[in-house]
């Protein structure tokens, strides 16, 4: 009787064993999903990345960082390409510095508009920048997240009209060539400065304006210290939803599917959810005080487009696809 007594415990001290040693593995073996974006936890693509997790269901790790808390604004794609994150909303002009190619979906006057820019993702021009994205600099696109036409923010009320009238403004843009240059195309002196430093940069005066899509410039409270709003309506705004290839090819076929489906999910509610909300802040910022301009959209765009087909960037962009592009 002791000695089937003693068995017995035994048996249910190695069954305990076996469980509490279980138990870590079972939870290792969700996997590791650690995002990385610049934008607030208020913006639309804070909820949207959040949408996106739930959609995954059971058997990943999702981690949001944003506002830079964990990379700074331009580093992210290193991390990914270092195995120090898995996923990152990457601006496209950041994978241009790398990927001279991509240049062109940075230019001015490209996209006509949030469903041109998802119609060409999903083309099969789109399917071969995406390819060399992948092959060159080790990333998945799971595809855009448009956040908002971009136009110019101004302190003062300096008439602007033309891309003359911005001759000499302090315009931030953010670091990089790509985006240098655009603010070049606009007329305007471009001037570097970090996203989560904008507001004060335009409260001291220390920049003249910005460029940032509408519901950019209400999350980050931007119209408090700007006056006007010029309606040059040069870039549709987008990043790409971005997870390492090292991360992607570890997956298995089903939770390939599982990532892709959860990302084209919540990148078509986020894009929903801009275009209602642009539609409805030009009112809002009117009742701020804000001054709302529409100036020559013509002259603009000649004088962008000029610049940009004139310039070495140009050269390094694929055979045709300006032309593939505007025929979507």
């Amino acid at each position: 009787m002791t000695h089937a007594l003693t068995r017995r415990l035994l048996l249910s001290a190695g069954a305990a064993l076996a469980l509490m040693t279980s138990a870590p593995a079972m939870a290792q073996s969700n996997v590791p999903l650690r995002f990385s974006a610049v934008f607030s936890q208020q913006d639309i693509r804070a909820e949207m990345m959040e949408r996106f997790a739930a959609a995954l269901g059971e058997g990943f790790d999702f981690q949001g960082y944003y506002g830079a808390t964990l990379f700074r604004q331009g580093t992210e794609l290193v991390a990914l390409q270092r195995g120090n994150l898995e996923m990152g909303n990457i601006a496209p002009q950041d994978i241009s510095e790398q990927l001279p190619e991509w240049s062109v979906l940075t230019s001015a006057y490209l996209f006509r508009d949030a469903d041109h820019l998802v119609t060409f993702f999903q083309s099969e021009a789109g399917e071969q920048m995406k390819q060399l994205a992948e092959d060159r600099l080790n990333i998945r696109v799971l595809g855009p997240t448009y956040f908002g036409v971009r136009h110019v923010g101004l302190r003062g009320d300096r008439a602007v009209n033309t891309p003359a009238d911005l001759a000499g403004v302090r315009l931030r843009m953010p670091g990089g060539d790509s985006w240098q240059f655009l603010g070049q195309a606009l007329g305007a002196n471009p001037t570097p400065v970090a996203y989560a430093e904008v507001y004060t940069a335009l409260q001291t005066g220390a920049i003249d304006g910005q460029d940032n899509p509408m519901p950019n410039v209400q999350n980050m409270k931007f119209y408090e210290v700007m006056d006007q709003i010029v309606k040059t309506a040069h870039l549709v705004g987008f990043d790409v939803l971005t997870i390492s290839k090292s991360s992607w090819d570890s997956l298995t076929p089903e939770q390939q599917a599982q990532v892709q489906a959860a990302a084209d999910e919540a990148i078509a509610w986020s894009n929903a959810q801009h275009l209602q909300n642009e539609a409805d802040l030009i009112a809002f910022f009117e009742g701020e005080g804000l001054a709302i301009v529409e100036p020559d959209l013509d002259a603009f765009r000649t004088h962008a487009q000029e610049l940009y087909q004139t310039s070495g960037m140009a050269a390094r962009w694929p055979e045709g696809i300006v032309e593939q592009i505007n025929g979507l």
